[in-house]
């Protein structure tokens, strides 16, 4: 089986994420992708996020109703800082083939992730695009070593659904229905 893993905060997932991996899958020719929500992220760790349990909640009713989509939770229940190479460690084991989805971002500083050269070992890196035509200078070795994908570029940011939330302005089309549901049945995103 060949499976792609899609990490991140996601707080909280959005329609650019969904859109994101159901193009990777397609490109990538991939049997499903799994969501797997960071319980704190190594490069956002004087971040404040949303509690575990509640981005695990909202990932789960956005991606319910797709069959080729699923989560882990192996990260949230470490409850400590999550790095991918430990988390590639684990599922390498359970899967013949595993593929990496990141942002452009991400590659840009990949060069900083924990043990980069063994998760290049343990999978392929698929780099979203989500800056086409910005060169970077100067390039780390592991921006030519990525596979990109042409993927529509979504300009979402969870960041931006947090204001517009704690702001008392609306995020449909932002996130699944179900997920702004949430948001608003929890109160989250709003000053405490």
């Amino acid at each position: 089986m060949k499976i792609g893993i899609f990490g991140g905060t996601f707080d909280p997932i959005h329609v650019g994420h969904l859109i994101e991996a159901q193009y990777i899958r397609e490109i990538r020719n991939l049997d499903k992708i799994i969501f797997i929500p960071a319980y704190i992220s190594p490069h956002k760790t004087e971040q404040l996020t949303s509690n575990a349990a509640d981005r695990l909640n909202m990932l789960k009713l956005a991606i319910e109703d797709v069959p080729y989509f699923e989560y882990s939770d192996i990260e949230i229940n470490k409850s400590v800082v999550s790095y991918t190479i430990d988390t590639l460690k684990v599922l390498i084991k359970k899967y013949d083939e595993i593929e990496l989805i990141i942002g452009f971002d991400n590659i840009k500083k990949f060069d900083t992730w924990k043990a980069p050269d063994s998760i290049l070992k343990l999978c392929k890196v698929i780099v979203i695009k989500r800056e086409p035509g910005n060169e970077v200078h100067p390039r780390n070795k592991y921006m030519d070593m990525a596979v990109y994908a042409n993927t529509p570029q979504i300009d979402i940011s969870s960041t931006e659904i947090r204001e517009r939330v704690s702001n008392n302005l609306p995020v449909n089309f932002l996130v699944p229905e179900k997920v702004n549901k949430y948001i608003l049945e929890n109160n989250l995103y709003k000053e405490k």
